[in-house]
């Protein structure tokens, strides 16, 4: 491979919405497909299923919890693409309401991999993103009906247009030792450990695409978090109205934008429409 490839990366792509995204960019991006999972054999499962399509993803473990897992996938990257064009985060995990795991353990099982995962990737990999590259950070319209059950002073923080990436990182850490004190609701937390992790995914995604435009202004990348809808998939149950496919339609969207385009950036964008934050 050359610096002259272009490279598409979607993390958590063995199946559901990732899977779906992997295959439509497969199908109209200008250049290679990473697949990457956390597991390698369901990952090159994947791959075999799209190569029975025709198609040709390249395959790549990645744990999104594991910082040497994102490294080794940086590495390879560098190495073999001196860089990267579009990246999909959308790597992610709910539990169900019926869970018996308990819910101090499930907020940081889902803060860790929602949240955390999201926050490691983005920061080994966004240097990498070459010039009109596209980013993309998978979150959901609960990250806005969340935030207004959030206290008044929570949601003045969150919608801060100074907010900081440390102080984003220790207001995510805060909520997952709240839970475990059992003090989350006196300290103006609602009780959806995923939608406030997805809280923290549309903030960093605002944060990073302040970042960029300071500190790379003429390479127009452009950044967004979106919502892919409800989706059926493992996470979101059978009963959801939306195909994997057309939850991919947003995602899709937003890493395909041409190159001349000026927007939007830093948005929430679902069903391709600008939602307020």
């Amino acid at each position: 491979m050359s610096s002259c490839t272009r490279v598409a990366l979607v993390t958590g792509a063995n199946k559901g919405i990732g899977f779906a995204v992997t295959r439509e960019l497969c199908r109209r991006f200008p250049g290679d497909v990473v697949l990457t999972a956390r597991d390698e054999a369901r990952g090159r499962a994947a791959v075999q299923q799209l190569q029975a399509e025709g198609l040709s993803p390249r395959f790549h473990q990645l744990d999104v919890t594991d910082l040497q897992s994102i490294r080794a996938l940086r590495d390879f990257l560098r190495k073999e693409y001196g860089g990267l064009d579009v990246l999909v985060n959308n790597a992610g995990v709910a539990f169900r309401k019926t869970d018996p795991v308990p819910f101090h353990i499930q907020a940081e099982i889902t803060m860790k991999i929602n949240f955390f995962g999201t926050w490691n990737v983005s920061t080994e990999l966004l240097p990498l993103i070459r010039p009109q590259g596209r980013v993309v950070n998978v979150s959901s319209i609960l990250s806005l009906s969340t935030l207004k059950q959030c206290s008044p002073e929570l949601q003045q923080k969150f919608r801060s247009e100074t907010l900081t990436e440390e102080e984003l990182v220790g207001l995510m850490n805060k909520f997952v030792e709240d839970v475990s004190n059992g003090v989350q609701e006196k300290e103006g937390w609602p009780s959806s450990t995923y939608g406030v992790s997805k809280i923290g995914v549309t903030a960093l995604s605002r944060i990073h695409a302040w970042k960029l435009s300071e500190e790379r202004r003429g390479d127009k990348i452009l950044l967004n978090a979106c919502c892919p809808g409800w989706v059926r998939t493992d996470m979101a149950g059978p009963t959801a109205p939306k195909s994997t496919e057309e939850g991919a339609e947003t995602p899709v969207y937003l890493a395909l934008l041409p190159p001349d385009s000026e927007g939007p950036h830093g948005q929430f964008i679902s069903e391709k429409k600008l939602k307020q934050w």
